[in-house]
């Protein structure tokens, strides 16, 4: 399973960007796609993950009301939307791939990651 990232950019706080991770290979018919978030010198954090079958996605505290996470199965794609953008927000964000029926936060539990998209939120 590759992963490809894109979308990152530069954008004033209170502005809004849409990343777009394409999935491609070989994927299991039941599978989470998820968005997490690194600054340097700080672990990798949990965004935002969505069921295959579309369904309620999950996301950390952090980005509920401000971020939405879609699917397009027919175009292979997980988008996060990203509204009402804070500093705090800056990051490379990730797009990750897990295999397995059960929700899960941990970045260990997935298995395949995206390249990175650099998010920078300026105040």
């Amino acid at each position: 399973v590759q992963l490809q990232a894109s979308g990152g950019g530069s954008v004033q706080a209170g502005g809004s960007l849409r990343l777009s991770c394409a999935v491609s290979g070989r994927t299991f018919s039941r599978h989470f796609v998820g968005w997490f978030r690194q600054v340097p010198g700080k672990e990798r954090d949990f965004v935002a993950a969505i069921w295959w079958g579309g369904g309620n996605p999950f996301y950390a505290d952090s980005v509920k009301g401000r971020f939405t996470i879609a699917r397009d199965n027919d175009k292979n794609t997980v988008y996060l939307q990203m509204n009402s953008l804070k500093p705090e927000d800056t990051a490379v964000y990730y797009c990750a791939y897990r295999s397995s029926s059960t929700w899960s936060t941990r970045r260990f539990e997935y298995k395949n990651w995206g390249q990175g998209t650099q998010v920078t939120v300026s105040s």
